[in-house]
């Protein structure tokens, strides 16, 4: 137990939330009682504060040693866990370790022992390896999405990091679908089940489900014109591999849809890029692989279409948990070519629509992405690029739009109309009284 428990209301009021959901006071309760949690929840329906309450409240600050480990599928869901982290509790050190990130950074901030991790499977097993970290005192361990985390392609990482873990008292096991059969090296012997999984979310009201049919086997066409109805509302398109998402971003670039696109294969410094031009308003349209079917915490996000049928419900589940979150309402589209076969998990829950036979290309977007060479480790945040842009750039604030400041670089969205000029004036300009490279991101 910390030194000084951190009280609930103090988490909530820094993450600036009224009170916990009924889900998460279940969470709370249940771990007065048992050890072992499997925690089974809709996406969207706040699982990670229901895990990081008893996690930091469990963290003792005096102690110089790494107390716990979330365990995540993906670097992206484990940023996003990390700034939840420093929201919830500023001055609790945090180590966030994945593939893509150099190593050299991580082993520098490893050197005076995080009291919490946050990884995944590849890079912390490396770590482990390496004589990074030193696991004999982590108490508390997380598997978020475990059903990814424990798939056949981690399962080498996974049993060789739990295999490490001999000073466990606590496990926690997050999914927003259905339980798997736990592998044996897991060792959940005694685990509660909290399920809050529901198909209420499913009804008209939350989340409408739709069926289009596609006359052509390549269903760019209706893709085409289903974006043009859908206008300038924030969608996500899911394919089912990455050169689709490649190819489908080049022949929507070619038909007047501006769009970004993301997958795995993808350098990180683009990955980040395209998630921030997405988030900022950039470009209205996402097309993704089932990458972004988890761990994407961007608001306000209304459309969901299935360009590729999913393979599995797991997937469909995942994908559509992008959009209606939060008491959101939103729609989603399955785009069903003429050789394919709807499965009945959507056939179920769906309602067969048509296109109009008008449509219009939306407008461009309003706004453009810039490129800062310069983040946190450099001292630098939002307060000061603000200033640096009203000041420098001769911007007003309504100019400026949403800021995503990284480790080594940031991102902010400007006004179109006002960029190259602003791009003019600060050509030659410090920020900080340090020169960095400023440039429309690519």
């Amino acid at each position: 137990m910390s030194e000084i428990l951190m009280h609930t209301e103090t988490i909530l009021e820094n993450l600036h939330f009224k009170a916990l959901n009924p889900m998460q006071e279940k969470v709370q309760e249940s771990f007065a009682e048992h050890n072992e949690i499997i925690l089974l929840s809709n996406t969207g329906s706040g699982k990670t504060l229901a895990f990081l309450i008893p996690l930091i409240q469990s963290i003792d600050m005096q102690n110089p040693h790494p107390q716990g480990l979330i365990m995540s599928p993906s670097r992206e869901l484990a940023l996003q866990i990390e700034s939840v982290i420093k929201q919830i509790r500023p001055g609790c050190k945090i180590s966030c370790c994945y593939g893509g990130h150099k190593r050299e950074i991580e082993e520098n901030n490893l050197i005076e022992p995080p009291a919490i991790i946050i990884a995944t499977a590849g890079r912390m097993a490396d770590h482990i390896r390496r004589g990074n970290i030193n696991t004999a005192q982590i108490h508390f361990l997380v598997l978020d999405e475990f059903d990814k985390i424990l798939e056949l392609d981690f399962q080498a990482e996974m049993e060789f990091i739990l295999s490490k873990l001999t000073g466990v008292k606590r496990k926690m096991l997050t999914s927003a679908t259905q339980a798997i059969t736990l592998p044996d090296y897991v060792k959940m012997e005694s685990a509660h089940v909290i399920n809050f999984l529901s198909d209420e979310k499913i009804n008209a009201d939350e989340l409408r489900i739709n069926t289009l049919q596609s006359i052509d086997k390549d269903k760019i066409d209706t893709l085409f014109i289903l974006l043009c109805s859908l206008k300038d509302t924030s969608t996500i398109v899911f394919c089912n591999h990455r050169d689709a998402v490649e190819r489908t971003h080049e022949l929507l670039g070619d038909k007047g849809i501006l769009t970004v696109f993301y997958h795995g294969g993808m350098e990180q410094i683009d990955r980040e890029t395209a998630l921030c031009k997405f988030k900022n308003g950039t470009s209205n349209i996402l097309i993704t692989t089932d990458l972004a079917s988890r761990g994407l915490d961007i608001l306000n996000i209304r459309s969901v279409v299935h360009y590729h049928i999913p393979h599995t419900e797991a997937s469909f589940t995942h994908r559509n948990g992008r959009t209606a979150r939060m008491d959101a309402t939103g729609n989603v589209y399955v785009i069903v070519g003429p050789d394919e076969e709807t499965p009945d998990y959507i056939l179920s829950k769906a309602t067969p629509i048509e296109l109009p036979e008008k449509f219009i290309i939306p407008e461009k977007p309003k706004w453009s992405t810039l490129f800062i060479a310069a983040g946190k480790k450099d001292k630098i945040n939002k307060i000061d690029i603000v200033g640096f842009l009203t000041q420098k750039a001769h911007l007003k604030k309504d100019d400026i739009g949403l800021i995503d400041v990284k480790d080594f670089s940031a991102f902010v969205a400007v006004r179109k109309s006002k960029i190259g000029g602003a791009l003019e004036a600060i050509k030659d300009q410090k920020i900080k009284n340090k020169k960095v490279k400023i440039a429309i991101a690519k």
